[in-house]
């Protein structure tokens, strides 16, 4: 049996490979509520054998939306349709996660396929929030700096989040605190310049999303997995830095989270990202070895021999796949026919195999 295909097993959870279906945006939600879109977009990845399925990143209030067409976890009227996701992908035996999230100065924007830009002069746009009235482009209208008060109701929003994600049948909580949206905005040092508790040095910098970790905790106890994506690099000089997720994840192992998901940059326009096949690996190896935590590993994997070298040589202990599942949902499938496995297939599809 490969890497690949060898079960993981954190905590009481077991994942029947290490193949994960990472959040992807579908800008296609009214009012926050999932739909047949996602019960078959996500459905179609967990019968194409994926080890563990994560939503779309799931907004935790409605102003933590990216565009006014993302999925949403701020009401309790969400809960019946992802529900019946959960379920469909648990029916497939894959494990359903969700990733929590707020887009602070990124919110109030189109969708990708409507221009991606800011919604400016628009009945559909909002009030940005921040932790300082920084824009991210010159064009973006100024995020309003968050006061007190909205970082503790922003807590609070991740917390009953969090609970809404149990309520639905969710096995994994991923928080998002990668891509410049707003846990990220908060640990950078080119985004945040408060002087109050939440800004300046690096522990007030992490001071919210450990906050939010704590909250999330006490929810969720531990028979629930827990994840944190970071991006392990601003890549721009005088940014966050390998160095500093060294010192949050070491930290966050400390209070239990089960695993790092290490993406890197999207906080600043000024990023100079080395793209290419792979070019995130290293950071999961880094912080897998010098923090003693799990993590997957995530970016321009594309085939079946990428990730079983990545696990062989312990850069991660899972691989992360996203447009590559869009091209192929099937890639668990094919990649253990590349890889020599012989793995079951659904009842359905087995004549085909």
């Amino acid at each position: 049996m490969s890497h690949l295909f060898s079960p993981f097993i954190l905590k009481h959870t077991t994942f029947k490979n290490r193949i994960v279906v990472s959040p992807m945006c579908q800008y296609s939600s009214v009012d926050g509520f999932a739909n047949d879109w996602h019960l078959v977009h996500l459905g179609t990845r967990a019968v194409g054998g994926a080890g563990l399925v994560i939503t779309e990143a799931a907004a935790v209030s409605p102003e933590g939306r990216i565009t006014p067409d993302d999925l949403g976890i701020w009401k309790d009227e969400h809960v019946d349709f992802l529900k019946r996701i959960t379920t469909f992908i648990e029916l497939q035996g894959s494990v359903p996660g969700i990733q929590l999230a707020h887009a602070g100065r990124k919110a109030s924007h189109s969708s990708a396929w409507k221009g991606g830009k800011a919604l400016v002069n628009s009945a559909e746009a909002w009030q940005t929030l921040a932790p300082s009235n920084i824009p991210y482009a010159p064009t973006d209208p100024l995020p309003k700096e968050m006061t007190i008060a909205e970082i503790k109701q922003c807590i609070i929003d991740f917390e009953k989040a969090a609970q809404r994600s149990i309520d639905a049948g969710f096995k994994v909580i991923e928080i998002h605190g990668a891509h410049g949206y707003l846990i990220n905005e908060f640990l950078s040092p080119l985004s945040n310049k408060r002087t109050d508790e939440y800004g300046g040095s690096f522990e007030n910098r992490i001071r919210l999303l450990l906050e939010i970790v704590d909250v999330t905790k006490k929810i969720i106890g531990n028979n629930i997995l827990l994840f944190v994506r970071i991006s392990a690099t601003d890549w721009v000089d005088g940014g966050w830095t390998l160095e500093d997720s060294i010192k949050l994840c070491t930290i966050l192992k400390s209070v239990s989270v089960d695993l790092i998901d290490c993406s890197t940059g999207g906080n600043s326009r000024n990023q100079q990202i080395p793209v290419g096949p792979l070019y995130q690996v290293s950071f999961s190896e880094k912080i897998k070895k010098e923090c003693s935590i799990a993590t997957g590993a995530v970016g321009i994997i594309t085939t079946a021999e990428q990730a079983e070298s990545i696990l062989k040589n312990e850069q991660a202990d899972l691989i992360f796949l996203a447009r590559e599942f869009l091209r192929n949902p099937y890639f668990p499938l094919n990649a253990a026919k590349a890889l020599g496995d012989d793995i079951a297939w659904p009842n359905q599809y087995d004549r085909a195999k």
